[in-house]
């Protein structure tokens, strides 16, 4: 069965075309992320709604500051952008890198995974904004430096698996170079957690994404590495989840390919169904384009093709490379065609690194291109951004944009530029997976089937929970279905543009 939730139509007298893109700061409590060497990484932000009124809160790491709660106090739909700081106790915490939502336990509020320097954390949303510890769930974590985060649900579980991204093995007396510490994966037993898996050998994480690549029904982990303290003999990995999990090889088409990685961000972009691949690093952006002929996991690097290189500030005097960190795809003009958003900047004082490293926006173009507008759109900033969220968080159908700046206070921008039609979907699902994570939605318009899987992790340190957002350009109406977790598809269903639809599977 199919629940349907129609918001008021707000876009009811379009113009054919896609303005140009233009967003507005908007003010938001002082905060900041802060700290030594091990806060040199990380800073995400959470988005996801928590006191039921639909409008997402943001949930920003602090590092050796407090991590905060911005509670969305925008008034109703296409409001001005308006939050307040309004930390509880449970959250207001010490040596936070990022945060991901998760519906942990079924009981339809949003939880939190927080990483930290430190034993991380899983806290149970109790509604209205307040969280507690999980009681009885057996998950414990001593002290790590955690940088990623992801989790899936595995056939006949009744808790999501959880992957934990440790960075560098503090402990190790020879460190912190070639001292990378391990992932550690925790899958459930029952009702409860047992010790973690360790997944040797650890090449300093700091992103990963459980996703079913293949469509085959079973996400795999993509792990993605920093070798500036792997140093040597390291690479990207993707860990095929079986009984045991396993390295993918090269006979099955992985192909060794080492980076400073930074962030994950994965979305269709060919229409094939597949997801395509960014990996944000110091350097070049890598863009890579999946190949589903071979039958494995194959990416062909499609970078320069597509002009996502963003390997040099691209606004200021600076001309050494780029920084990029946290990674997101999203329509931003909402004219059908997804776009790239990268967060910048230098590590700390890295001399062969842009210190002036401008965010970027990659706006796709017919072709198929992308062209970087971040100065025109006017979200550009020189901060050392870190994680960042892109979310429509005033319910207008448009996507807007909240950053986290290491030494720098964080910064929020209301997109006021989007003028294509656009679709909002929600989709939910029975206890346990209640965010239905694994499902894949298609919607078919006249420009061609968009495809969006549901995840938990990936970008740098923090991630969005909340409705799904298309951009349909010009077109009115659409049709949509949904490949529920378990194989099983919805019937294609007619909507109208300009509207937020709840697709639920109840079975």
């Amino acid at each position: 069965m199919h629940l349907f939730k129609t918001l008021p139509l707000l876009l009811l007298t379009l113009p054919c075309h896609a303005d140009p893109v233009a967003f507005e700061a908007r003010p938001i409590p002082h905060h900041i992320y802060e700290g030594g060497w091990e806060h040199f990484v990380g800073g995400g932000v959470a988005a996801f709604d928590c006191d039921g009124d639909d409008l997402p809160e943001l949930y920003a790491a602090g590092g050796e500051a407090p991590s905060r709660l911005m509670r969305n106090r925008t008034g109703g739909p296409g409001g001005a952008l308006q939050f307040e700081e309004d930390t509880p106790d449970a959250l207001s915490l010490i040596g936070v890198t990022g945060a991901y939502p998760v519906e942990i336990d079924g009981d339809e509020e949003l939880d939190l995974a927080i990483l930290r320097v430190g034993p991380d954390l899983l806290l149970r949303g109790q509604g209205d904004c307040t969280f507690t510890p999980f009681e009885g769930m057996g998950l414990t974590s001593g002290d790590h430096w955690t940088t990623a985060f992801s989790a899936t649900w595995e056939a006949g579980q009744s808790l999501p698996t959880l992957a934990f991204g440790t960075y560098v093995d503090r402990a190790d007396p020879k460190g912190p170079f070639e001292a990378c510490d391990a992932t550690l994966l925790y899958r459930p037993d029952g009702n409860r957690y047992g010790p973690p898996e360790r997944l040797e050998p650890g090449f300093c994480a700091l992103s990963m994404l459980f996703s079913d690549w293949g469509r085959t029904g079973r996400a795999d982990l993509r792990v993605s590495n920093d070798r500036h303290y792997y140093v040597r003999g390291g690479q990207e990995q993707m860990w095929a989840m079986e009984d045991t999990p396993r390295l993918y090889t090269e006979g099955e088409g992985w192909q060794p390919y080492s980076l400073w990685g930074m962030g994950i961000a994965s979305r269709d972009l060919t229409g094939d169904g597949f997801p395509e691949i960014y990996l944000t690093s110091m350097g070049d952006q890598k863009f890579q384009s999946f190949d589903p002929a071979p039958g494995g996991p194959v990416w062909r690097d499609a970078t320069y093709d597509r002009g996502t290189t963003a390997h040099r500030p691209h606004t200021g005097d600076d001309g050494r490379p780029s920084t990029g960190w946290h990674a997101a795809f999203g329509d931003v003009n909402s004219d059908g065609r997804d776009d790239i958003f990268v967060a910048k900047g230098n590590v700390e004082q890295m001399p062969d690194a842009a210190m002036k490293d401008p965010n970027t926006l990659l706006v796709q173009q017919a072709g198929g291109r992308f062209v970087e507008t971040a100065a025109e759109a006017g979200i550009a900033s020189m901060a050392r951004s870190r994680g960042a969220a892109l979310i429509d968080l005033n319910l207008d159908g448009a996507l807007d944009l909240a950053v986290v700046n290491r030494r720098a206070p964080m910064e929020l921008y209301e997109n006021t530029g989007a003028q294509g039609n656009w679709l909002m979907v929600e989709v939910t699902s029975i206890a346990p997976n209640r965010q239905a994570v694994g499902a894949f939605v298609e919607l078919r318009s006249a420009r061609g089937v968009q495809t969006r899987e549901v995840t938990v992790g990936g970008g740098h340190a923090g991630g969005s929970a909340g409705p799904l957002h298309f951009g349909l350009g010009a077109d009115e109406t659409a049709d949509i279905r949904v490949i529920w977790p378990d194989g099983s598809s919805s019937d294609w269903r007619s909507v109208a543009a300009n509207t937020q639809i709840t697709l639920h599977h109840n079975s």
